[in-house]
């Protein structure tokens, strides 16, 4: 996987970046996606992802992840071989995640780990809107997280 991580405002530290670019790269192998994927995360705060998710999903509120998916559809044009693929974005605010692991008792890292990973399952196509996507997307990102080591 070919990550850039974008952390503009220094909201976690090294320790955090490495444990995001570990964890993506690890997730890219469970789904065996091509080496040269690329992908990108930048961390954001309270106020800019309330404004991402209010301009682009019309929801005034902070949320914890945003993903934007660069799905191809039948008029683009296939990639070239050894040309890298771009599966999209994820905007992740770190603020949101330590609220998020206070409220369900789980650790900062655990939490950051689970909202990568989600993210990275919608950037691949997952979703959990219909009962049946979620049936197939919630034990994969369980299965994922177990398999790392980020467990409850």
């Amino acid at each position: 996987m070919d990550l850039e991580l974008f952390d503009d405002a220094q909201l976690l530290d090294d320790k955090h970046h490495d444990l995001i670019k570990k964890l993506v790269a690890f997730c890219g192998k469970q789904l065996k996606l091509p080496e040269n994927t690329e992908m990108s995360i930048t961390l954001v705060g309270d106020d800019e992802i309330e404004r991402i998710n209010r301009e682009y999903r019309e929801t005034d509120r902070v949320t914890d992840v945003i993903s934007f998916a660069i799905e191809e559809g039948e008029d683009d044009l296939p990639l070239l071989p050894g040309m890298a693929k771009n599966i999209g974005d994820l905007f992740i605010d770190p603020l949101t995640v330590r609220r998020h692991a206070e409220d369900y008792g789980h650790s900062f890292e655990r939490e950051l780990g689970y909202t990568v990973v989600h993210g990275f399952l919608h950037l691949n196509g997952y979703d959990h809107i219909k009962p049946e996507d979620e049936a197939v997307m919630i034990p994969l990102q369980k299965k994922i997280l177990a398999a790392y080591g980020l467990t409850r």
